[in-house]
């Protein structure tokens, strides 16, 4: 089985599959997954062409994961397509679990991986635009459902989860963050029990939306530890997304948080703030179908 996040994630998890299919590992597979809205020009959210920082820089966030621990991120990383893939190299080639900025750029290279600037035409106009009327804080919910100025809706990071037929599990997050953020912003997605979690036995968890109000909590990791203390993944994700609402009142007002969750028989939870929220499941058969997350509040 594999999950991931927002309806772009339906193309995601084909080639996941395909790849697990074809004799792949699930770190392949996850990889594999996560490299296709990295890869999308159309998805200003994911990798190539994603809306750059306020300073008018693309810079990437993403993080991989299997259930037995082993774990790479890197953070701001820049002129660099599949930052899903430099993650991996730092999970299985440094001592290392996180690289940023300058030094996960620097190690991209070392690496043999192409430089190619991200900001496309489109992308670039964009910033332009906001530029004309840029205020120094985003907007609320901006990074989740950011309305450009031709009047588009972009949804943010990919979280994907893949399960193998003996339960063992593996993840990963990519994301270029939130449209025109301060400069060395780095939200939820590549910190490993914020914007995803996996563990043996136990499940998996991927986060989307405000990633400043999934830290606070290191929300993947308080999914799975619900789900550790024997709560179903859709139960976990409600006793998160509930906590959030709890802790913060009024200061989550408009904005959204949702969780994806999957555990080793296979069980799938969704839960978010606000409704929007849509996620991907294919099952052993490749069959996929995009569902909508219930939410706690209505509007």
């Amino acid at each position: 089985m594999i999950v991931s996040t927002w309806d772009f994630g339906a193309a995601a998890n084909a080639a996941a599959f395909a790849k697990l299919r074809a004799g792949g590992t699930l770190i392949d597979a996850v990889e594999t997954g996560a490299m296709v809205p990295e890869a999308d020009p159309t998805n200003h959210s994911v990798g190539y062409a994603g809306y750059p920082d306020r300073d008018g820089h693309v810079t990437l966030d993403a993080v991989i994961m299997d259930d037995a621990g082993g774990v790479g991120a890197v953070a701001a990383l820049e002129n660099t397509v599949h930052a899903i893939s430099v993650a991996r190299r730092v999970m299985e080639r440094t001592p290392h679990t996180f690289l940023v900025g300058e030094g996960a750029t620097r190690f991209a290279r070392d690496q043999g991986f192409p430089q190619q600037s991200l900001l496309t035409p489109e992308s670039e106009k964009a910033w332009r635009d906001w530029l004309k009327t840029a205020k120094y804080q985003p907007e609320a919910n901006s990074e989740n459902c950011t309305r450009t100025p031709g009047g588009a809706l972009d949804h943010d990071t990919i979280g994907l989860l893949a399960r193998s037929a003996n339960g063992r599990l593996a993840g990963a997050c990519t994301t270029s963050g939130m449209a025109f953020k301060m400069r060395g912003r780095v939200g939820d997605s590549p910190q490993v029990g914020s914007g995803l979690y996996v563990e043996a036995g136990i499940g998996g968890a991927t986060s989307t939306g405000l990633g400043e109000e999934v830290t606070r909590v290191a929300g993947s990791a308080r999914v799975v530890a619900s789900m550790r203390s024997g709560a179903s993944p859709q139960k976990a994700c409600e006793e998160v997304v509930r906590h959030i609402a709890h802790l913060r009142g009024d200061a989550i007002r408009g904005v959204q948080v949702g969780f994806l969750a999957l555990d080793p028989k296979g069980n799938v939870g969704a839960f978010c703030l606000l409704p929007g929220f849509t996620y991907a499941v294919t099952d052993a058969h490749g069959v996929t179908k995009v569902l909508k997350a219930a939410s706690l509040f209505q509007a």
